[in-house]
């Protein structure tokens, strides 16, 4: 677990680290050993008023990733059903 010393500068490296790696909040969130719910928080309401440009990138990947969220939860679950069935 990384400990962050101040919110302004947790909320800067988690934006970056989103936005770098293209990720997820819960990958950001497991990365950080925080909550979805800190990192959510950080990015979509803190961040804008500290770094208003980083914040945009941010959201940027923020919304790609709901508009594609259904299509990784269909994968997820076809996945466990073919294990399941490969199990029979």
């Amino acid at each position: 677990m990384m400990y962050l010393s101040s919110c302004k500068e947790r909320c800067v490296m988690l934006a970056l680290y989103l936005v770098e790696n293209n990720t997820t909040v819960r990958g950001v969130a497991t990365h950080f050993g925080i909550s979805k719910s800190t990192v959510h928080k950080d990015i979509t309401q803190n961040l804008k008023k500290i770094n208003p440009s980083l914040y945009y990138e941010a959201k940027r990947v923020l919304d790609k990733n709901k508009e594609e969220r259904h299509i990784r939860g269909g994968e997820a679950t076809k996945k466990k059903y073919m294990c399941e069935e490969k199990k029979l």
